[in-house]
């Protein structure tokens, strides 16, 4: 009798072993998903996406996992997501980002929202042509990430689950540099602001207060120094449309000629008329971005005001649109200041803000 249980007992043991090594033989077969990712956008007009890298579930899916993934760093310390963080409207509330060898940045991390309409370059100084582009510089760059592309991709490609994600986004396992920007494209193509408190009022579903309203007013209104009291702040005239920003590289009277430190557009360009030119950001969630301007000198919307009011310097390249309200200032009064900074304050998007679909998928 106990060696016919015995021979049972070893018989089961067998045949699960066997059947354990059937299924190791036979693991589940990964295949290219290409279910087109719904990007929804609300009121906004549809975007121009490109043709040769649409959006799909699982490229959406890789591109996050790519930009919460520390090992795009040299020391595996860092991802984008940590320069680039939701509850800051996927900025850095730090001056300058601190890379992995502990040393600051040279510009104030650019927000990271409606990419998918931005048509002209991308970073302060538009070096990068297209999203994909761009999303590659950080790893490099010695400031920040400093690391080499093909030590990420052998990184990556030592790990099983994102061999697995290539294949679905990609059809294969080889990972290469440019699958990866095209992955990191397509996530951030994804990452919209369309549904603040000023969306809302526009499609009729809230009201604005007071204050709000009349910085509304102030906002959209042209400046007019013949009419002091008719005069606006003029913020529409570079920030204007559904994203609050106007596709160009602008001088806003920061520095005289003798203080420019950071010639902008010009290092890309080399054209001196482009002399300390920076690209126009859009103000969407500008109250949850700060500091501001490109070398996030003000600390404050108040400060960015007091600029606009009554800071402007002359150089010669400032936009003559700025420098034509140097000599008198826009005329605002500390009511139209708070008025207007509580305008600002309606295009916090709090759903953009805790979208679950931006945060880390780990």
């Amino acid at each position: 009798m106990f060696k016919i249980k015995y021979i049972i007992l070893i018989s089961a043991g067998i045949f699960l072993i066997s059947n354990a090594c059937k299924k190791d033989e036979n693991p589940p077969v990964i295949t290219i998903d290409e279910t087109p990712f719904n990007l929804e956008y609300g009121a906004f007009p549809a975007p121009d996406l490109p043709t040769d890298n649409p959006l799909t579930v699982q490229g959406v899916e890789l591109g996050r996992m790519l930009f919460y993934e520390p090992m795009m760093s040299k020391d595996g310390s860092q991802s984008c997501a940590d320069c680039h963080r939701q509850p800051d409207g996927f900025s850095d509330t730090t001056r300058f980002s601190i890379g992995v060898e502990g040393l600051p940045g040279k510009r104030q991390a650019m927000p990271v929202f409606n990419m998918a309409w931005h048509t002209n370059e991308f970073f302060w100084d538009g070096r990068a042509h297209l999203l994909r582009d761009q999303s590659l510089k950080p790893i490099q760059d010695p400031l920040e990430m400093n690391e080499t592309l093909e030590n990420v991709i052998k990184k990556l490609s030592d790990t099983q689950m994102y061999r697995d994600q290539f294949i679905r986004a990609f059809g294969t396992d080889e990972i290469t540099s440019h699958k990866m920007s095209l992955a990191m494209e397509q996530f951030m193509m994804s990452i919209v602001s369309t549904n603040s408190k000023y969306d809302k009022y526009l499609a009729g579903e809230v009201q604005l207060t007071d204050s709000e309203e009349r910085g509304r007013v102030l906002f959209e209104t042209e400046y007019n120094p013949f009419f002091p009291d008719e005069s606006g702040a003029d913020c529409a005239h570079c920030h204007g449309g559904f994203n609050f920003e106007n596709d160009q590289y602008m001088n806003n009277g920061l520095d005289t000629d003798a203080e420019i430190t950071d010639i902008g557009r010009e290092e890309v360009t080399q054209n001196p008329d482009d002399k300390a030119k920076f690209k126009v950001p859009s103000l969407r969630n500008i109250a949850v971005t700060p500091p501001y301007m490109h070398d996030g000198r003000f600390q404050t919307l108040e400060e960015v005001v007091d600029h606009y009011n009554e800071g402007i310097k002359e150089s010669s390249t400032v936009d003559p649109t700025v420098l034509n309200t140097k000599d008198t200032g826009l005329f605002l009064s500390d009511q139209d200041k708070e008025d207007l900074i509580n305008f600002l304050k309606t295009l916090t998007d709090e759903t953009f803000l805790n979208n679950e679909a931006y945060k880390t998928p780990f």
